[in-house]
């Protein structure tokens, strides 16, 4: 069994180059944010909202987020958490309508 190459490898004459890495991340949510719709943005939600409670309670009250104030943060992802719970019925009948004409029905 052969060991695999090191990840980032690179021309060590051209120098570092940037690894747009957060590109593919970006695109991997947007693909599952398409197939799983409110779902996955109420998961997503969930956990910064997790996240943001916790490093708020740990002392933090600025965050590199544009929003800045973690408490305008926290506001806004419940909102759209609470959005997310909304629009998942809307979603759900959207589905079933497309399922069911595929079939036929």
């Amino acid at each position: 069994m052969s060991a695999s190459p090191p990840l980032r490898q690179y021309d060590e004459k051209v120098g570092l180059p940037f690894d747009p890495l957060r590109l593919c991340v970006f695109t991997t949510i947007a693909l599952l944010t398409c197939v799983f719709g409110p779902i996955a943005l109420l998961v997503f939600a969930i956990v910064a909202i997790r996240g943001y409670d916790r490093a708020r309670r740990a002392g933090l009250t600025r965050s590199r987020c544009k929003l800045g104030d973690t408490r305008v943060v926290l506001a806004y992802l419940i909102g759209v958490a609470v959005l997310a719970v909304a629009a998942t019925p809307l979603w759900v009948w959207g589905w079933a309508t497309v399922i069911r004409s595929m079939l036929g029905g």
